[in-house]
């Protein structure tokens, strides 16, 4: 499935040799082409692959600062009142100003990028930096050119246009990169579109494992059983995470088992909560780790293994603290027994 595009944009925050950051505006909106299409899908797959999104929406107008005016010139590209080049430049010019403002320097290309993926309509803006690429020609000269590096995708927001004019009420239709380096995008990124935090998908997803772990022990399923689930409701989570699509507890409650008799389910058990999860919120890749693998490191000790292996080669007893592993990794026994014998 591509995405069909509406309006595509590229301008440029570029810094001067004095040390001062630049607004460069292309002086039009790209024509749709195949490669247009296809730069517009990696952005798509690049944004929803990235972890540890903020999710939220648009700032009461009586709250917001005057000069922002981001949500009420989109409206006007939506209602076809405003030129969507013109709300582009406009939008980078007040990019320029809130960096400048925070005291930040941020250098790349700024896209805009107004598309449609499953018959929903999005609005995506990302600032993508460049990396040098060196290719040998038929002359066995080198030819050096600049890339987008999409993997470095640090700052970028995505506007759910279709969520945003249906139920704006959610207050969930905008979502967002949380940043580098303990950085929120909240300190600037937020600022620049009057964006506001709603709901903390990390600790969503976080909750999430942790009352599907607490249900399949509460429905006694055995080992075998618990496993299977998990796999089930990994595999619904790549796959949503692959389509940027929300992933809803009501959905999640039919990989995991019911009880016909009493009528408990996921969903009741989720409602019983102290503090329930919302009823749909955006999946954390990094959240489906959790489901397959038990993981930790502190002291100099990185444990890793597969959940499946707990109570067959791997035992613990939380009594001494310890851990028994049966079979140890081959290339592991080795480096242990050569350090035993160097003793």
């Amino acid at each position: 499935m591509s995405a069909l595009i509406h309006q595509f944009v590229v301008h440029r925050l570029n810094l001067s040799d004095d040390g001062k950051l630049h607004f460069i505006p292309r002086t039009s909106c790209f024509e749709p082409s195949k490669e247009i299409e296809t730069l517009a899908q990696q952005l798509h797959t690049t944004f929803n692959s990235k972890p540890g999104k903020g999710v939220g929406g648009f700032v009461e107008e009586t709250e917001k600062e005057t000069e922002n005016t981001f949500s009420a010139d989109l409206s006007q590209v939506l209602q076809s009142e405003m030129d969507f080049h013109a709300f582009s430049v406009k939008s980078g010019e007040f990019l320029l100003q809130t960096l400048a403002k925070d005291e930040m320097v941020e250098t790349g290309f700024l896209i805009f990028s107004q598309y449609e993926y499953l018959a929903t309509q999005y609005l995506l803006i990302a600032l993508i930096d460049t990396k040098q690429h060196v290719a040998v020609n038929q002359q066995m000269d080198l030819d050096y050119s600049d890339h987008l590096d999409f993997s470095k995708m640090q700052l970028a927001v995505r506007i759910d246009i279709t969520q945003w004019q249906v139920t704006p009420e959610q207050f969930r239709y905008i979502s967002f990169l949380k940043g580098r380096m303990g950085r929120k995008v909240s300190d600037f990124f937020m600022h620049y579109i009057g964006c506001e935090e709603k709901v903390d998908v990390k600790q969503q997803n976080k909750q999430l494992m942790q009352n599907v772990d607490d249900y399949l022990s509460q429905e006694q399923c055995d080992t075998h059983e618990k496993n299977q689930h998990r796999g089930s409701v990994a595999s619904y989570f790549k796959e949503r995470v692959v389509e940027g699509e929300d992933v809803t507890v009501e959905e999640i409650a039919q990989f995991l088992p019911k009880d016909e008799d009493s009528g408990q389910s996921f969903t009741l058990f989720n409602d019983q909560q102290e503090v329930p999860l919302e009823q749909r919120f955006q999946p954390d890749r990094a959240a489906i780790k959790s489901l397959a693998k038990f993981s930790g490191a502190g002291g100099g000790v990185t444990i890793n293994f597969d959940r499946p292996l707990l109570g067959e080669r791997i035992l613990y007893d939380p009594h001494t603290d310890t851990l028994t592993i049966r079979g140890i990794p081959p290339n592991l026994k080795d480096q242990l027994l050569r350090a035993t014998k160097g003793k």
